[in-house]
């Protein structure tokens, strides 16, 4: 069975048909052709696939998309302003955060999502925000130093 939907997705209306069994990560891959939310375990254990809903970060994998409907999704396509940077996208590639750059778009909106609603976090809630989020290449110490570092930048922005 097919289900038509309409998806508010990085600030557009998104209308698709689609089976009732399509995961949110599927729709947003599949049939809105926004791939760079990852397919990583498929089973939210990874955080590869992790997108904001009302700013707060879900695992697309394991969201349907009916349950995101007339809510406010935000993929990593839609975390810059336009050919701006987010202040997060800018320190992980100046300090060299994201090496295979695979687990970066989860980590980058679970990082945003922790920095709009802690502006200065502490280095143990960083980790703690990110525990869902996993990297096989960095050893997480850069991911640490761009998360700090952009928290920084984004408060002296604000002042």
């Amino acid at each position: 069975m097919k289900v038509r939907i309409a998806l508010t997705v990085n600030d557009e209306v998104h209308e698709a048909l689609v089976p009732v069994h399509k995961t949110l990560l599927e729709v947003l891959r599949e049939d809105l052709a926004l791939t760079g939310t990852k397919h990583g375990c498929e089973l939210g254990e990874c955080g590869t696939c992790t997108v904001l809903v009302d700013g707060q970060p879900v695992l697309s994998c394991l969201a349907l998309p009916l349950e995101t409907e007339g809510r406010r999704i935000t993929t990593i396509e839609g975390l810059a302003d336009g050919a701006r940077l987010h202040p997060l996208q800018q320190a992980f590639a100046e300090l060299g955060a994201a090496q295979c750059g695979y687990c970066t778009p989860g980590i980058l909106l679970t990082a945003a999502a922790l920095l709009s609603e802690r502006p200065s976090p502490t280095r143990q809630e960083v980790k703690e925000a990110l525990a869902g989020n996993l990297c096989r290449c960095t050893g997480y110490t850069k991911i640490l130093d761009a998360v700090e570092l952009a928290a920084l930048r984004m408060e002296r922005a604000r002042t």
